[in-house]
């Protein structure tokens, strides 16, 4: 007899007349929420854009250079739109947008204010500084800066950043090379000037007479105004300390002095081994000997811008040709000119820079061959 079969399928039976099913609550479908993630999305682009515009805009505001002592001339024409302006600051390189330049210009209410005239502006400055700048009303006051020691030209291959001569000086303040060329080769003829230039050939250049100091300038002065003022201080120097009867007292005219006192300053940096190196060449000079300084067939090669060799054949090369050159191959400071009216006293023949930057002197060409071995092992061997 075969038993039923038990019956393993059971239905749950409904609990209080409910139906045990899962519910499964119903989603809102996601088409209904994109347009709040567009809108979101939207708003967090256009957030990022005004944030990146305003740190790109205050970049552009920022200076175009970080130098400082590099001047650029410019000519705001009367009735010059801001976007005229702005276009010439950029093309100059002075300011690095002119879309920028006009609309901090409008946005400031400054466009009214830029006022017409020649500026002398610098690339380290910002362009709120520069808008400033153009609105002020003034005349531009700045200073140039001449140095002791230095040429009217210098043809090396430095950088320029390390160039000290009149020419570069000038082109830093904004001048072009046309006007340096001019202003350094016009006619200075007044009552001061004529003392100045007392013994200087006819055909000699401005060599050894822009003095070196720093001159306050007013803007719109031409070169030639400005080498006027160094020569009118040349002029005071010389007559404040009689130089012109210190040099006589040592056979030597103005001009020769100048000449002479042109290199004591690039032999030596103080005024006592400057009036020593007076002494040496005083000596040398009344000896017949030449002065044999390296300086002066240095100048004459950096000038023409020829390697420097001691062989060179020039009669700037004192160490093949007697007596003094043919004129300065600098500019002499104060205490170099002093050192030549009123050398010291001594019978030195022979002096040296050593490598440690003092001054060595000798009497005997043997003791300066040992001061060279001993004192010049580097600064002795470079041409």
């Amino acid at each position: 007899m075969n038993d039923p079969k038990p019956d393993i399928t059971h239905k749950q039976q409904p609990i209080n007349g409910q139906s045990s099913g899962l519910k499964i609550s119903k989603r809102t479908p996601l088409r209904k929420n994109w347009p709040l993630i567009i809108g979101s999305s939207i708003g967090a682009l256009l957030l990022i854009v005004i944030i990146s515009f305003i740190i790109w805009f205050q970049v552009q505001l920022s200076p175009a250079g970080n130098d400082s002592g590099q001047f650029i001339k410019i000519t705001i024409a009367r009735d010059s739109t801001s976007s005229q302006i702005s276009k010439q600051l950029q093309d100059k390189k002075i300011i690095r947008n002119a879309f920028v330049f006009d609309i901090y210009v409008r946005l400031s209410g400054k466009g009214s204010k830029l006022e017409a005239g020649t500026y002398r502006l610098t690339p380290a400055d910002s362009t709120p500084q520069i808008v400033d700048h153009f609105t002020k009303g003034s005349v531009d006051q700045y200073q140039i800066t001449f140095f002791p020691g230095a040429t009217l030209v210098d043809n090396t291959d430095k950088p320029v950043s390390e160039k000290q001569d009149i020419t570069t000086v000038l082109e830093k303040a904004g001048y072009t090379k046309s006007e340096i060329v001019a202003g350094l080769s016009a006619v200075y003829d007044t009552a001061n000037d004529k003392v100045l230039f007392t013994g200087k050939p006819a055909g000699a250049d401005l060599e050894g007479y822009v003095y070196g100091d720093t001159y306050s300038i007013y803007d719109g002065a031409s070169v030639q105004e400005i080498i006027q003022k160094a020569l009118d201080q040349f002029y005071s120097v010389v007559t404040e300390n009689n130089l012109i009867a210190s040099f006589a007292n040592h056979n030597l005219t103005l001009y020769q002095g100048i000449t002479l006192a042109s290199i004591v300053q690039r032999e030596a940096n103080t005024a006592s081994d400057q009036k020593q190196v007076a002494q040496v060449f005083y000596l040398r000079l009344s000896k017949g000997i030449m002065l044999g300084s390296d300086v002066t067939y240095q100048y004459i090669a950096d000038k023409t811008g020829v390697p420097r060799d001691p062989s060179i054949n020039s009669p700037y090369n004192t160490r093949l040709y007697t007596g003094l050159p043919p004129g300065p191959i600098s500019v002499p400071g104060l205490s170099a000119l002093q050192a030549v009216a009123s050398p010291a006293s001594g019978d030195y023949l022979y002096f040296l820079a050593g490598d440690d930057g003092t001054m060595y002197f000798a009497h005997t060409e043997a003791e300066h061959d040992a001061n060279i071995a001993k004192y010049c092992k580097v600064n002795c061997s470079t041409p």
